[in-house]
């Protein structure tokens, strides 16, 4: 009986398993490329998987990437970018199993706060009651909270709470000025000027001005610092390619007085001022970040670029200022006087537990010692729906959950490109995407058959994921990729073109085993999915060992390609599928494929 245990299963994973260390713009004409030419031929009508590509051969993905941000012909870019979304999925090292819907349980009584698509939570106007302070729970310990160096969510939530940018999001999810008051761009849609509002300070007092962005946007750009993020200023006319340029040529020029910000860039960017408003564009307090112990090295090198934030009680410019971290248990931020829109500022205090434990996240929100949690466990949501408790929060995010190969792992020894490519898209085939939204999504995720999700904008104003005219997905009756249905005959059938044989139970002959390493982060709903996915396999004599970790740990580990298979997860930074294609450059520091490395 197919999956009759997985409920019982899940709980026995999650306390038995143990968490281990580690407007019509000017056309120009494409870069000239002596190599491979890059097609932007549609995919047309051929089987997905049919095309073969090397994932360490990924000259090819840098080089579309890099006209893609470079073009002003914007129908021309959106083919390039189903181009490069085409050879992502050839890989086979993706694997969508969903796009994400955000569902969180908060109070009755908090009002004010607003969440965007892209999962961040803003508190600047929450009130709550006569109460001054919210006891929340996001996630488990950050890896970091320095703007500049994050790359996860949970850290993104506080620093758009602890930081403030040129531009931020108000709660129509419009772009507005914040500690700029006006933004002038030049006739060719590539200088923006920031004029800088009077009297700003950071949370120390500090005075504050065009001066610190200059300083922050050239440390976020600098490869010393070793920002995942760092390809998200290559925008900039400027921007180090490598750690032998020097990060003094960015075109970010502050006004000799500080009023003013000067950013030049290479190309038309639409998307310019939500990459400003995002953490990595946020500025940071330079006295702070040099000045901390363990920065430099005895040789003068950038040894700890984020140890100014590791301790607690760092400067920030936001509506809220931190007065404390004690890891693995708790993050203290407070009413930050300072603040240019302090008077907004009704809360004195955000308490945030930094736990990774559904079942006692659930608990503590339960007994009134959580007021807003991010994680509701899968066996509390059907009846909180069913209820129709108001308190259950679900709102759409742009992004998708799916599974990730290491490119590099040593289960591909001895295969070829092809039969490795054909062994992850057997995989693919394998799971059962809609069991998986039905028992532990259920909130109406959409089953996906492609990374990037539905509702992104191409930057023409219309939907990306769409067949046109002009562009056919492969699996055209679902402008997709793959079916969204399990196929486990096209998955036995693509492992024997690999070469795998079959008994006549119809599982993988002791001969010509497959075992995986599954790596995910603590938490109830990705341990039903791994045992989800286990039983999948299993029925095509697949093993499947998971592997639970901390969370900060999983992305260590992931960064590091210490894993065969792992969860993975993608919310966009902004509304454009280069956010969710750039990501997977050969130098960008979210690539935890590995491609090209």
């Amino acid at each position: 009986m197919k999956k009759l245990l997985t409920i019982l299963l899940m709980a026995v994973m999650i306390f038995t398993l143990v968490a281990c260390a580690p407007k019509e713009p000017e056309k120009t004409e494409p870069p000239e490329d002596t190599s491979k030419p890059v097609t932007t031929e549609p995919a047309g009508t051929e089987g997905p998987g049919e095309e073969v590509i090397d994932p360490h051969d990924w000259g090819e993905f840098d080089r579309l990437i890099e006209e893609i941000k470079s073009t002003n012909d914007l129908e021309a870019r959106v083919l390039l970018m189903h181009r490069a979304e085409d050879m992502l999925m050839a890989t086979g090292a993706l694997v969508p199993i969903y796009h994400y819907n955000d569902n969180y349980m908060a109070k009755s009584d908090l009002k004010g706060y607003y969440v965007t698509p892209y999962a961040y939570k803003y508190f600047e106007k929450a009130t709550y009651g006569d109460r001054d302070t919210l006891n929340l729970c996001i996630s488990s310990e950050p890896q970091y909270i320095d703007p500049a160096l994050n790359s996860a969510v949970d850290g993104a939530v506080m620093a758009v709470n602890s930081f403030s940018g040129l531009v931020t999001y108000n709660e129509k999810m419009e772009l507005v000025p914040d500690t700029a008051e006006k933004i002038d761009i030049s006739a060719d849609g590539k200088t923006y000027t920031f004029t800088m509002r009077e009297g700003l300070k950071w949370s120390n007092g500090d005075d504050f001005d065009a001066h610190d962005f200059e300083y922050s946007l050239k440390r976020a750009a600098n490869p010393e610092v070793g920002a995942d993020y760092r390809y998200m200023l290559d925008c900039i006319v400027g921007w180090p390619e490598d750690d032998t340029e020097d990060v003094e040529n960015l075109a970010v020029k502050a006004s000799e007085d500080g009023k003013t910000l000067t950013i030049e860039l290479k190309a038309v960017t639409a998307y310019f001022l939500d990459l400003c408003a995002f953490p990595t564009y946020f500025p940071v307090h330079q006295a702070s970040v040099e000045g901390a112990p363990g920065y430099m090295d005895a040789d003068g090198k950038i040894k700890d670029p984020a140890a100014w934030t590791q301790n607690g009680n760092y400067v920030s410019n936001g509506p809220f200022k931190n007065t404390g971290w004690i890891h693995n248990a708790s993050i203290t931020f407070e009413k930050n006087e300072n603040f240019h829109r302090a008077d907004n500022v009704k809360l004195q205090k955000l308490h945030f537990m930094l736990n990774d434990d559904d079942p006692t996240i659930y608990a503590a929100y339960q007994a009134g010692d959580l007021d807003f949690i991010d994680n509701v466990p899968p066996d509390e949501i059907k009846k909180l729906l069913e209820d129709k408790d108001p308190v259950l929060h679900v709102v759409y995010n742009l992004g998708t959950y799916f599974v990730i190969f290491y490119v590099n792992t040593e289960m591909f020894d001895g295969l070829t490109t092809e039969q490795a490519n054909k062994v992850r898209l057997a995989i693919t085939y394998a799971i059962d995407r809609k069991y998986i939204v039905d028992t532990v999504g259920q909130t109406g995720q959409t089953l996906a058959n492609t990374f990037i999700p539905p509702m992104m904008l191409d930057g023409t104003g219309n939907e990306f994921k769409q067949n046109t005219a002009e562009y056919t997905y492969p699996d055209a009756d679902t402008a997709g990729y793959y079916p969204y249905e399990q196929d486990l005959d096209r998955a036995r059938e693509v492992l024997e073109e690999a070469g795998y044989e079959f008994g006549d139970d119809g599982k993988l002959l002791a001969s010509n085993p497959i075992h995986i390493n599954y790596l995910f982060n603590t938490n109830a709903g990705h341990a039903a999915i791994a045992q989800l996915i286990m039983e999948d396999l299993n029925e095509l004599g697949i093993e499947m060992t998971p592997n639970q970790m901390d969370w900060d740990t999983t992305l260590a580990e992931r960064k590091a390609g210490n894993y065969d298979v792992a969860r993975h997860g993608w919310i966009a930074d902004f509304n454009d599928p280069i956010n969710m294609l750039e990501m997977w450059t050969s130098g960008s520091g979210n690539n935890d494929a590995q491609f090209g490395k």
